[in-house]
């Protein structure tokens, strides 16, 4: 498909392909109170300009699309995370929670700041309904950086009597000591995309062993998010679904799903929303936990 350059084409980020414009639904509704607990919101932007550290340039993702989607998918309420293109100017986000209210979609937003924000610019994000901080150690200008966890640890406890969360973009299989490393850590966690582990990888991997075993202990929650992002094979990802099928095992009080619209730096071809919608239906076979993922789940972690 064609789509409009969000910036010059100039610019040094590659462009990338907006989401399959087509609205349809679903084999089976999400169900009442279903919440999508990871989509993003890209543009305009010729009001918000992307990062020029960004590795990636999207076409602008909106919120009337966005809840154009959530009504031929069936989904109540949405999480907003900051995408990696704005840093942590998180105006667009911010902007577009304040145009669900005003559609009456519940909504919260986790946001992305720098180490040295001040307490009142976190109380001032806590007010507009920000309930998380996101670190990307993937979708970065320089991963080789590491996982600077000292200054995140820091920042958790600050963030900590807010009840926020700390999400993670993070290849689990590069931290084999998952657990150790965060079995004390001061908030809840996060982990996206299922650990967001690299193509080859197998459910037997320690890192996501790792991670199930905080899962299991009630220390970390598991998007269900972006399968495509982790397959070695087309659709209907059938790799990812065992990940995501041992997650539930694991800990299914601690798994939540997102649609990860507009799926932005895909090298596979585009999917329909509502396929992504089926194939977690063929994941989480039994009513009960898929309750618990789309509407429970959601409310203890964002607070709904």
């Amino acid at each position: 498909m064609t789509f409009t350059p969000a910036v010059p084409l100039g610019d040094d980020a590659p462009l990338c392909p907006g989401p399959r414009p087509e609205m349809r639904s679903p084999k089976s509704p999400m169900g009442a109170d279903a919440c999508d607990t990871h989509m993003h919101i890209c543009g305009p932007a010729s009001r918000y300009p992307y990062d020029a550290k960004r590795i990636y340039t999207p076409p602008d993702a909106l919120v009337a699309d966005y809840i154009k989607l959530m009504k031929a998918l069936g989904l109540a309420r949405a999480v907003l995370v900051q995408p990696s293109i704005y840093g942590a100017d998180n105006r667009a986000m911010l902007d577009a929670m304040v145009a669900l209210d005003a559609a009456g979609v519940p909504n919260r937003g986790v946001a992305v700041v720098d180490f040295d924000v001040s307490d009142a610019e976190l109380a001032e994000l806590n007010r507009l309904g920000i309930r998380g901080l996101r670190f990307n150690l993937v979708d970065v200008a320089d991963p080789s950086k590491g996982l600077p966890l000292a200054q995140i640890r820091r920042l958790a406890e600050r963030i900590a009597d807010m009840g926020w969360h700390v999400e993670f973009l993070a290849h689990v299989d590069d931290y084999p000591d998952l657990a150790r490393m965060f079995g004390d850590f001061p908030t809840e966690i996060v982990f996206g995309h299922t650990g967001y582990l690299r193509i080859g990888r197998t459910t037997d991997d320690p890192g996501f062993q790792a991670m199930l075993e905080l899962a299991r202990a009630g220390k970390c929650w598991i998007k269900l998010t972006g399968p495509y992002r982790i397959s070695a094979a087309d659709l209907p990802y059938g790799d990812a679904g065992d990940f995501a099928r041992a997650a539930v095992a694991a800990a299914p009080g601690r798994v939540i799903w997102g649609s990860d619209w507009p799926h932005v730096k895909i090298s596979k071809p585009m999917p329909h929303d509502a396929d992504m919608c089926d194939y977690f239906f063929d994941w989480v076979a039994d009513e009960t936990s898929r309750r618990k993922i789309l509407v429970d789940n959601p409310s203890q972690l964002y607070f709904f």
